[in-house]
């Protein structure tokens, strides 16, 4: 089929040959090039269509916009030709980025204004989630893994995105990555004029992004950096509950909205998103960096405020992941200024205990004490003398109970094979070559985590996340990695002889010192050796 475009046709629809549409007399081959084919969406502000190049072998599809001006004045078309330029040559100078879509082309037509960009084929996060339910806290912390950068790299490009949501981040089929679309080009409509208003007004006497995803400093017409973080954290709402920001409730002093009551994650992550989700635009985080700095030193925190009693060594602190723009950290003992510091204030804030007694590890003030004496069961999930330590019936114990976080614990002689435990949080944890033989860990966070021998073998593992984690000489022999995050993650020597990759976030130079053969499905889905 080929479609035409005019605004006033009656019938747009025309045989898929056609050069002039049969209803209104357009043509339907737009600059010679790109036949649109069907409509995608529309909008106050204009139309999006899916189209394809017939100047290219194969006629690869494509996606363009069309901007409608409210009026075809000449003041105003003269507006909307400089706005609609200077957005088309910001979508040219970012789309270099492999999360962003290309610009292939923008033109003006009969008084009419087209972006052409690259399609992106695959589910948005919006259909993602009516598709397969909420993400789980593990899936959070991998948006935001992905997100984040990307993020950073925009606003260091100086744009600010201003219409981040769920239905404009597309989980691009080819390679599994997030992909953010729709930079705001045709968004911004330009307002009817009349004599008494200037132009920089008609330029920017409207709200810019969708009401509950924009902050209140960006629809007051004052967006900042910021103001993409708290969409980011609306997303992550949405991601969490699958319910659209009219669908919660508001605190009606402060503004701020209530969703706390409907999750289940972690304090850390709970409180990384209430920062991200601050109406004060002052107590929100300034840049996308300040949100990765913060995920990673979370799952630090209990362990420091328990008096840093012990110190996790090897790859459980290893360096911060380069990859996310934040410097190196390094948590050895007397070694870094900042994580004194953060102990510091956090051994300042307990008040003094009665002799003989300790705090229960993790608590806030006003808590119960338990003498130093206490016996300790180190299956006891409840006894904060002893929750840094686990076996396998502990763990299978616990796991059926509900409970899901197990950061930073060191597990003793762990063998769980064939047991469903997808959705944990291992962060930072210590494992004494482990058996998760045939076992479920979908969506589980083994982020800088210590599995060196580790017997993976024939486990699903997918969306896991591995970032940072010491893998060396696992058996991840015919393992489901697909879509894992794997950044970072040490392989050398790991057996990924018949894993399944498809999609997995690995480096050449990773799988390079791994072991792999012809069973092993790489990242683009086909087998062979790397």
């Amino acid at each position: 089929m080929s479609y035409c475009v005019n605004p006033t046709c009656s019938h747009p629809k025309n045989p898929a040959s056609s050069q002039i549409c049969e209803a209104c007399g357009s043509q339907l081959l737009l600059r010679e090039r790109f036949r649109v084919v069907k409509p995608i969406g529309q909008g106050g502000f204009g139309a999006t269509f899916l189209a394809v190049e017939e100047n290219l072998p194969g006629n690869p599809p494509c996606v363009i916009k069309q901007l409608r001006p409210s009026s075809t004045t000449p003041y105003i078309l003269k507006m909307a030709r400089e706005l609609f330029a200077r957005e088309a040559e910001t979508l040219g100078k970012i789309g270099n980025h492999p999360q962003i879509p290309r610009l292939l082309d923008y033109f003006e037509d009969s008084n009419q204004f087209y972006l052409v960009q690259e399609y992106v084929s695959g589910l948005t996060l919006q259909q993602e989630v009516k598709q397969n339910g909420v993400y789980s806290e593990t899936g959070i912390r991998q948006f935001l893994s992905e997100i984040m950068p990307l993020l950073q790299y925009i606003h260091e490009q100086q744009v600010i995105h201003r219409d981040i949501k769920p239905a404009n981040l597309i989980r691009r089929s080819q390679d599994a990555r997030l992909v953010l679309i729709d930079f705001g080009a045709v968004k911004n409509k330009v307002s009817q004029v009349t004599n008494n208003e200037s132009e920089q007004s008609a330029l920017t006497a409207y709200a810019i992004g969708t009401p509950g995803f924009a902050p209140p400093e960006q629809m007051a017409m004052r967006p900042v950096y910021a103001s993409d973080i708290y969409a980011v954290g609306v997303t992550c709402i949405y991601l969490l509950t699958a319910k659209i920001p009219k669908d919660l409730e508001y605190n009606p002093t402060t503004g701020e909205m209530m969703w706390e009551h409907l999750v289940e994650v972690s304090d850390h992550l709970t409180t990384v998103l209430k920062k991200m989700l601050d109406v004060s635009v002052r107590n929100r985080y300034k840049i996308a960096q300040e949100v990765l700095t913060a995920l990673e030193i979370e799952p630090y925190l209990d362990s420091l405020s328990q008096g840093l009693l012990s110190q996790p060594t090897g790859s459980a602190l290893a360096q911060s992941n380069p990859n996310f723009g934040v410097d190196s950290i390094s948590y050895t003992r007397g070694k870094n200024d900042s994580v004194a510091k953060l102990a510091a204030s956090i051994r300042s804030r307990k008040d003094k205990t009665p002799e003989g007694t300790e705090r229960k590890y993790g608590q806030t003030q006003g808590r119960e004490f338990v003498p130093k004496s206490a016996a300790r069961d180190v299956n006891n999930i409840d006894d904060p003398l002893s929750v840094r330590k686990l076996d396998s019936q502990g763990l299978l114990a616990a796991y059926q109970k509900g409970r899901r976080d197990f950061a930073a614990y060191h597990f003793m002689r762990l063998s769980v094979p064939g047991a469903n435990l997808s959705g944990i949080n291992f962060h930072a944890a210590q494992f004494d070559k482990p058996n998760f033989q045939a076992t479920n860990l979908q969506n589980t966070d083994f982020g800088r985590t210590s599995l060196k021998e580790a017997n993976f073998k024939e486990a699903d593992l997918t969306k896991a996340y591995f970032s940072n984690a010491d893998l060396e000489g696992a058996d991840l022999r015919g393992a489901n990695l697909s879509q894992a995050y794997l950044s970072q993650a040490n392989l050398r020597g790991a057996n990924l002889s018949g894993a399944n990759l498809t999609g997995a976030k690995v480096t050449d130079e990773q799988l390079a010192v791994a072991k792999t053969n012809w069973l092993t499905v790489r990242t683009n889905g086909k087998r062979g050796l790397f």
